[in-house]
Parts: structure tokens; sequence; C-alpha cells
């Protein structure tokens, strides 16, 4: 399959072929800086209704100097792939894209909520839609899917390395004392240091940045 075909992907796949096609594209993941300037920075959820009939996705972009609401967008397509873990991607991207397709402009940060780099085949959720779009993106997840990693300090920015296989894969942010941490991870285009930085940004007094905040008050109804 050459570049461009993988790169324009059926979604209508087995979970063998979604595999298949992640390992195809992990080689295309940027883990270092490839930014350029930052004005807006967009959340991305995903929720279910009608029995996980239908797919609701949400973007909520936001000013990154104040963290106002800018504009957002909201997808209802048909549910077409089951929950497989570690397959996020077959499931929501397709309406996470539509809805990106809605907005005015493009962000200029996607902040998904689910995994980057830290996935048993290193191509999470962020990085997959981060190389379709060719999006700066950040994994931030509220679970860990895979990795061991030490005690988080209970202190607002703490966070430790997130390891699988003696590679470091993610972080684990302390976002706030006293809730838990939330596991951050390289989508594309942007290292690691980095990615925690403007998720910190992000956060004002909740455990969750506002990006996140907004995008899952909008995927959930």
């Amino acid at each position: 399959m050459g570049e461009l075909n993988v790169l324009k992907h059926s979604w209508d796949v087995t979970p063998a072929e979604g595999r298949s096609i992640q390992k195809s594209l992990r080689h295309r993941v940027v883990t270092g800086n490839k930014l350029g300037r930052i004005r807006c920075v967009a959340g991305v959820d995903v929720g279910f209704e009608a029995g996980n009939t239908t797919t609701r996705a949400a973007v909520a972009v936001l000013d990154l100097a104040d963290l106002t609401l800018v504009e957002h967008a909201v997808i209802r397509r048909p549910t077409t792939f089951p929950y497989v873990p570690g397959l996020l991607s077959f499931r929501e991207i397709p309406a996470v894209r539509e809805a990106l397709g809605k907005l005015k402009s493009r962000p200029d940060l996607l902040l998904c909520d689910g995994q980057g780099y830290a996935h048993p085949r290193r191509f999470g959720i962020a990085c997959h839609l981060g190389v379709l779009e060719d999006l700066p993106s950040i994994g931030v997840a509220k679970t860990r899917l895979i990795g061991e990693h030490r005690e988080v300090p209970d202190r607002k920015g703490a966070w430790v390395p997130l390891r699988h296989d003696e590679e470091v894969i993610g972080a684990v942010l302390r976002t706030r004392e006293g809730v838990k941490p939330l596991y951050i991870s390289v989508g594309h285009r942007i290292n690691l240091a980095t990615a925690i930085k403007y998720v910190m940004h992000c956060v004002s007094s909740y455990r969750l940045p506002e990006t996140t905040r907004h995008a899952h008050r909008l995927a959930s109804g």
C-alpha cells in the first residue's frame, strides 16, 4: 500500500486491518516541536448516544491567551466501528474530522481526549488525528492504557515519566493538588515537555484542561 493510500485509508476495516494501518502510519509521527505560532487550541472529545449507535464528536476552539471559547462544532453520525481497546481512532476519528471540517478556521493545536504515543503501537488517536490533519496534537487521557510509573507528587504541575518496554512514552501529570493525575503523551509535531507546558497552560481550577472540559460538555449534550 502506497503512502498516499495509507493516509486515505478506509475506516471500514476489521480490527486486524486497523492494527496494520496503525503500524503503517506510526513512522509518520513527528515527536519534535514543529508548531508554528499557537493562537487557538482545540479540545476534541467524543460521546455516544442511542445505545452507542450514534457517535457525537465535538471540537471546542479556545483562544490560547485567555482560554475563552472562540467557536465549536458538533457532529452526529452512525457508529460504524466497535469498541476495541487500542483502536479508538477507527471508532471516533471519522466524526471528529467531519467536525473539524465545520470550523471556520483551523486550530493551531489539538488536545485530544485519549492517548497519543502512550499506546501499544505508539499510535493512539492523538497521533492518528494529528498525522491525518497535519496538525500539532497532544493526547490527554484520564486513564492509563499501558506503561508503569512512580507516584506523582501531590503538587500542581508535578509529573513523572510513563514508561513501557524501557521507553518513556508519556508523562503522568498532576494538574492540581488532591486530584488524580492525567496521562499526557505526544500526538504529532510536538515534544513531551512542550505538550506538558501547553496542557498546564490550559488548566484553570479543575483537573481537566479547559479545552477538554468544553469539548466534553458539547460531546455529552
